[in-house]
């Protein structure tokens, strides 16, 4: 049966209640590999992954990658990894955090490699490089190659069980409530330790295209966020979230421009053949031209009449054309389709480019957790790993396997084996169960569906948050409108309503997606500067000032009130 035909029937919902040492959230690149690292190191620790979609193919990984954008190749250090995003994030990162997973990049490359991902080498068996961070790969299918592995691990394995909240008594977590998609049941996982892993928040702005065109230029759309909500809820602190990520994209298909700038060296040129960031942008401010300039300049171009801009590609030989297509494939093929499609595979001089909506996330970007050096949360007994932590941009895949690696290592240290697990009580069960379903209770002319919701948010976001609409453009006046408009759409959730068990998944995806944007826009408020053009434009404040901004801009939500409030951090 059809996942929209579900009907949810309240009788059929059942309560089940499991018990483990260590449960993870998430089943993406990071969860899968927590998985495995924690059976390797304790076959007698009971685990449990709960997975909102499926570990064969969920998450950001799940159609594959065609490079791993995160490894030292021969002459790269973790102090030259560290430098480097230090400078392309200017200054605002945390140097702990970066150099810990600069320290295990290669040997969890090694590892995943050993369970079956094909790895590009040259004659002497050396990898081939794709930069100085980066090697080829054929990872169409490392999503399957690394949820194999995390079954194979002796893991429980929940797929299609969305988590709805923390199980926590004011101090500690100790496990999550999830919701069975499929088979209707209310899950109780009571654990020792819980590691959160379920990836950034995509779908809070309005993205480029609209109707089932909607989601396809970058980041998984089933990533609405949710691990965020969840530890906001229960007063855990963020860190960065105004460091959105806007991916600059092949117009109107999910092609990284990564594979052609950095793969065949692909410059970018404006509408009358300008080579324009050699030319007008090399450097601003006498800076190199760091990844959010690239896109920062592409919208100066635009804006000056010299758009739209492109990748040109006309250098290519015959040869080199087909191994293009080739590593498009490894990760995406609907840029090379439409290139057959429209005849253009041959003759095609140059790609169009633009920017995304932005995203929320910690593996390009850093927004997330505030975690320390071992990956423990400010909350005890919650550990973050993967894009869900903050403050160590750049990471990518495998650098939130190394985040995998450290978070068990930590909470095996941390957590008794034979000590017990506390038990939920039953007040609380009954009201995160009423919580969840009380969207199938409203039938009424005032309810609406999730998808209003999600236009009405993303129009607010678009319009009034630095959204595609605005050239991603915030000033004062917006982001108090946004802050305002934010406050009532939280007010008008009770007016959800759901048919089935797809339309409630719905309506707790739009009620975490308004909760993270109203600590984004926060934070977006907070930061009186511009440190990150495109990312975080403030066109009244259009300087970068060192002299009060060299710090972290970090929250907590208060649990009683629900309000937010900024912490300013120094740099660690």
């Amino acid at each position: 049966m059809p996942l929209n035909e579900i009907v949810l029937d309240m009788d059929k919902v059942k309560i089940t209640r499991l018990k483990t040492d260590v449960l993870i959230v998430g089943g993406g690149a990071a969860g899968c590999f927590a998985a495995s690292e924690l059976k390797l190191n304790a076959p007698n620790c009971d685990c449990i992954v709960m997975e909102k979609a499926h570990i064969d193919r969920s998450g950001c990984l799940a159609m594959g990658i065609n490079a791993i954008n995160a490894y030292l190749n021969p002459g790269e250090t973790p102090d030259s990894f560290v430098a480097y995003i230090k400078n392309e994030f200017m200054g605002v990162v945390r140097e702990d955090l970066l150099y810990s997973i600069a320290e295990g990049l290669n040997s969890v490359v090694h590892e995943v490699e050993g369970w079956g991902l094909p790895i590009e080498k040259d004659r002497n068996g050396y990898y081939k490089m794709r930069g100085k961070r980066s090697i080829r790969i054929h990872g169409e299918r490392l999503k399957p190659i690394l949820a194999e592995r995390a079954k194979r691990s002796g893991a429980k394995i929940l797929n299609r069980v969305v988590a709805t909240n923390f199980i926590f008594d004011g101090e500690r977590v100790s496990g999550a409530y999830g919701f069975g998609i499929r088979d209707m049941t209310f899950y109780v996982i009571e654990a020792k330790a819980v590691l959160v892993a379920t990836g950034g928040a995509s779908r809070i702005y309005k993205p480029n295209n609209e109707g089932s065109a909607r989601n396809l230029m970058w980041y998984s759309p089933w990533n609405v966020g949710t691990g965020y909500a969840m530890g906001t809820r229960i007063g855990a602190e963020m860190t960065c979230f105004e460091n959105r990520f806007v991916a600059l994209r092949v117009k109107d298909v999910n092609a990284p421009t990564g594979t052609l700038a950095l793969g065949v060296g692909a410059k970018q040129i404006n509408a009358i053949g300008e080579s324009y960031l050699s030319e007008r942008y090399e450097c601003f401010g006498g800076r190199k031209c760091v990844t959010p300039y690239r896109l920062y300049a592409t919208i100066l171009e635009d804006k000056a009449g010299r758009g739209p801009c492109y990748l040109d590609i006309s250098h290519l030989s015959d040869r080199e054309r087909r191994k293009l297509k080739e590593d498009f494939l490894s990760m995406n093929p609907s840029i090379v389709l439409l290139w057959a499609d429209e005849g253009l595979d041959k003759k095609l001089s140059c790609v169009e480019i633009c920017g995304t909506e932005p995203f929320i996330e910690g593996g390009h970007s850093e927004a997330g957790y505030w975690v320390d050096v071992d990956r423990r949360t400010t909350i005890k007994g919650l550990y973050a790993a993967g894009d869900i932590t903050g403050g160590s941009p750049k990471k990518y895949a495998s650098g939130a396997w190394v985040e995998a690696r450290i978070s068990i290592k930590t909470i095996l240290a941390d957590i008794n084996l034979n000590g017990k697990i506390r038990a939920v009580d039953e007040s609380d069960i009954q009201n995160e169960l009423q919580r969840i379903t009380a969207p199938f209770y409203n039938h009424n002319q005032n309810s609406v569906t999730a998808r209003e919701m999600e236009e009405r948010l993303q129009k607010v976001m678009d319009e009034y948050a630095g959204g595609i609409s605005t050239n991603y453009e915030l000033n004062d006046k917006r982001l108090r409108l946004a802050r305002d408009l934010l406050n009532e759409l939280l007010g008008h959730l009770e007016f959800l309503r759901a048919e089935n068990s797809y339309e409630l998944v719905g309506c707790l995806e739009i009620i975490d997606r308004i909760e993270v944007a109203q600590v984004l826009v926060e934070h977006l408020f907070h930061r009186r500067e511009t440190r990150w053009p495109c990312y975080q434009t403030r066109i009244d404040f259009p300087d970068r000032d060192d002299r009060f901004w060299l710090k972290y801009v970090n929250s907590v939500r208060d649990t009683s009130s629900g309000k937010i409030k900024i912490i300013k951090r120094n740099l660690q």
